[in-house]
């Protein structure tokens, strides 16, 4: 019995992926259907990076197709992923290297946005995308000691920092060029911003799917200041079940609302405890307070990460848990996070200013 490439793409209609919930058709996933006698192959191009499911994906469209046509010989399906530029905030530079950034913040400080900013880059390195850390808390940068990384970036030109690597990031912070973390920066806030500004475009960045920009807590005049100088695709904000957190969260809401960026969701750090002794778990801040929030202003509740010991031991260690424990449980709540947020720009508009030719006035 033969069947055609309309019957391929009405089988890929009825399936469904996972990760966007929409259809592989619809979410334009399917490229280059070939059908020779009865065999058929395809490619199934993912806009976010999901390498630890390419296989799962790949098995699952392949056992489709052998269900859905009838007489259908060797079928073989090639996933992979492709991630481009998406749309920022009107009238902001975009960043030479760099397809997209991603804000992680919080309303105040202590709540874990420095670990989850690390963790969800690292996560996204591993689902196979290249990704940056921009650390761009002048005042108390800690990405150097996350990602373990010593030193001072190099400048072949002069012109331009090279990034320095760690655990698969290129990453890039103040603190790589001060004498001592323990030296303080007094400084007032134009100088702030034009010191991020430097760090963000004088650094060259290599071909960046994404650029994880730590952001300093709370919204005060320098938080407002860098989200209208950084072109961002879209926001993290994090913050704890305690209701004082949940307060100042809401208020990082509302500033990137007022800047134009788009907010992909919320973390919910240190959700609840399990003691390492007895086992025994505990909401020790509250329980439902990131819920509440996402329900009251129509936004996602991108995951729930515990208070766990070896979170903290891990990133100050210089080994994050997703490279420390990859195989563990956190880690997976991180991958799921970052997969989430992958998908979430994904679904957003695509920047076209790169199609649109520069026009040129010359007087002849």
């Amino acid at each position: 019995m033969s069947f055609t490439e309309a019957d391929v793409q009405a089988a890929l209609k009825q399936l469904v992926d996972p990760n966007t919930k929409k259809d592989f058709v619809g979410g334009k996933s399917v490229k280059n259907i070939k059908i020779s006698g009865s065999d058929v192959s395809l490619d199934i191009q993912l806009g976010y990076p999901a390498k630890s499911v390419w296989n799962e994906i790949r098995a699952m469209v392949e056992n489709h197709l052998r269900g859905s046509l009838p007489g259908a010989g060797r079928i073989a399906a090639n996933v992979t992923s492709k991630v481009i530029p998406h749309a920022v905030q009107r009238g902001v530079k975009m960043v030479d290297g760099v397809k997209n950034i991603i804000a992680v913040a919080s309303g105040k400080g202590g709540v874990g946005k420095s670990t989850t900013a690390v963790n969800l880059a690292l996560a996204l390195a591993a689902e196979g995308a290249r990704v940056g850390m921009l650390d761009a808390d002048i005042y108390g940068p800690s990405q150097p000691t996350m990602l373990g990384i010593g030193g001072q970036p190099d400048s072949t030109d002069g012109k331009l920092l090279e990034p320095m690597q760690g655990h698969g990031l290129q990453a890039m912070s103040i603190g790589f060029l001060i004498e001592s973390n323990e030296v303080p920066m007094m400084w007032r806030g134009p100088m702030v911003t034009q010191a991020l500004d430097q760090l963000l475009r004088q650094t060259r960045w290599d071909s960046l799917d994404y650029l994880v920009v730590d952001l300093p807590p709370g919204t005060g005049d320098i938080q407002l200041t860098l989200a209208q100088k950084v072109p961002v695709t879209g926001a993290v904000i994090v913050t704890t079940p305690q209701d004082i957190a949940l307060v100042d969260a809401r208020k990082g809401l509302k500033m990137f609302e007022k800047v134009d960026i788009k907010l992909l969701g919320i973390v919910e750090n240190m959700c609840t405890h399990i003691c390492s002794k007895c086992g025994h778990e505990e909401h020790i801040f509250g329980a439902g307070g990131g819920e509440k929030m996402c329900a009251d202003y129509g936004a996602e509740l991108l995951g729930s990460l515990p208070l766990d010991i070896r979170i903290r031991e891990q990133a100050d260690s210089g080994n994050p848990t997703v490279v420390a424990d990859p195989d563990g449980a956190v880690a997976n709540a991180y991958r799921q996070i970052a997969r989430r947020v992958a998908v979430k720009i994904a679904e957003m508009a695509q920047d076209h200013s790169a199609v649109f030719p520069k026009i040129v006035v010359q007087n002849t």
